[in-house]
């Protein structure tokens, strides 16, 4: 018996057009509906930007106001990126933001006061970052206190301990060398010419790479029978990605280069997104966020893998206050506040969930660029301060309810 329900045209018609027209479309809306909230913050984010160039008479895309656009925001990218695993995994964090601050008071100290090498220094925070959250994912893993009176305590006690190490004074300055991570641009190679080299050797090897990923992707779609995209569409979304790409390296190139930072965050954003989609880790990751009984019926150690996500947001978050505090060439008692705000916000803008299991390190990085630009617009067209935490405000409440709104839909 025929599955075809759809109405049998005429002999002289083409089945062929008839029929491809309608499953193209059906392709397209089921794509668009398996990734509802990555491509609409895709929207949301090239809406504001556009909305922002028209308002600012295009000063939000000068190549220098891209370029401080990316130094303003690497550290809060830096911590997105952790807090999206966190909730991934059905936790959160409240202290990243003071242990920002704590990390950057004891690399003060190691550098300025005690004259450490500021490469050994790097390292040395980097650790206590880690330590702090491996003892944090102890309590929670093994321990079973809940994610977020750990985090809590934590957030008040690595701001005491702030303090105490400054003795609330600002301690700078940092070395040279490492405040050039946080500020400094790749140097320029080759010929004189009106762009950056490396950087636009950088781009076309982003390109190259993108081009291959997704041309992989759709490979692997076909093989298992996932309905990949119609070859049109998809030439049109490699267009797209190029065009973009193509863009952001053009306006960084004609300025003075790509940041430092930038290429610490592409490192970041590719190997934990390689990660949270090949590597087995990955997986428990989702698997314990999205129903813990299950994971643990099917093998999955939970307690190692909640306590592997904690000691990796420590070091994270030991990055991001490295980055924070050489980028400002000072450590402050004061660094940090609302840090785990604008984390939390970014993932869940980015697509996150509140239940856990759901969620990518790309999306992380699209919700922190979100706000970012809402930042960087409002400044550049005067809006005050209490008016930017209103919107902010309302962009999150958007993006939550977006997701609760999309659940609902997909469970009718």
């Amino acid at each position: 018996m025929s599955t075809d329900v759809s109405p049998t045209p005429p002999a002289a018609a083409d089945p062929g057009s008839r029929g491809a027209a309608p499953a193209v479309a059906r392709l397209l809306v089921e794509s668009v509906r398996r990734n509802t909230r990555q491509y609409g913050m895709l929207f949301a984010l090239g809406l504001i930007v556009l909305l922002f160039q028209i308002w600012t008479g295009g000063d939000l895309l000068l190549p220098r106001n891209v370029s401080n656009l990316v130094l303003q925001n690497s550290y809060i990218l830096i911590l997105a990126i952790g807090m999206m695993i966190v909730i991934i995994s059905g936790h959160i964090d409240l202290s990243v933001g003071s242990l920002t601050a704590l990390v950057g008071a004891v690399a003060a100290v190691l550098m300025v006061e005690h004259q450490l090498a500021w490469p050994l220094a790097v390292v040395v925070t980097l650790l206590i970052g880690a330590a702090a959250g491996a003892v944090q994912g102890f309590f929670i893993a093994y321990v079973g206190i809940p994610s977020f009176i750990v985090t809590l305590a934590g957030m008040l006690l690595f701001r005491g301990l702030t303090e105490i190490f400054l003795q609330g004074q600002t301690l700078g300055p940092f070395p040279e060398g490492l405040q050039k991570v946080a500020n400094g641009f790749l140097p320029e190679v080759g010929p004189v010419t009106n762009y950056h080299n490396l950087t636009l050797l950088l781009g076309l090897g982003v390109i190259a790479l993108v081009v291959n990923q997704e041309i992989r992707n759709r490979a692997r779609q076909a093989e298992f029978d996932l309905a990949p995209l119609p070859k049109n569409l998809f030439v049109l979304k490699l267009v797209a990605l190029v065009a973009a790409i193509t863009v952001a390296t053009l306006l960084l190139a004609s300025y003075k280069g790509a940041p430092v930072v930038l290429i610490v965050l592409a490192v970041l954003l590719v190997c934990f997104g390689y990660v949270m989609r090949n590597v087995v880790v990955g997986r428990h990751v989702y698997a314990i966020g999205g129903n813990l009984p299950a994971a643990k019926l099917s093998g999955v150690k939970d307690r190692k893998v909640t306590f592997a996500v904690f000691l990796n947001m420590g070091m994270l978050a030991a990055l991001a206050g490295l980055v924070f505090a050489a980028r400002f060439n000072a450590a402050s008692p004061k660094a940090g506040i609302n840090f785990e705000l604008e984390a939390i916000a970014a993932a869940f803008i980015g697509g996150a969930s509140m239940s856990g299991g759901v969620g990518t390190v790309l999306g992380a990085v699209i919700g922190g660029l979100v706000l970012g630009v809402l930042n960087n617009g409002m400044n550049l067209v005067g809006i005050g301060t209490d008016w930017q935490q209103v919107i902010k405000g309302l962009a999150l409440l958007a993006a939550v309810g977006f997701d609760v709104w999309n659940k609902r839909r997909a469970g009718a």
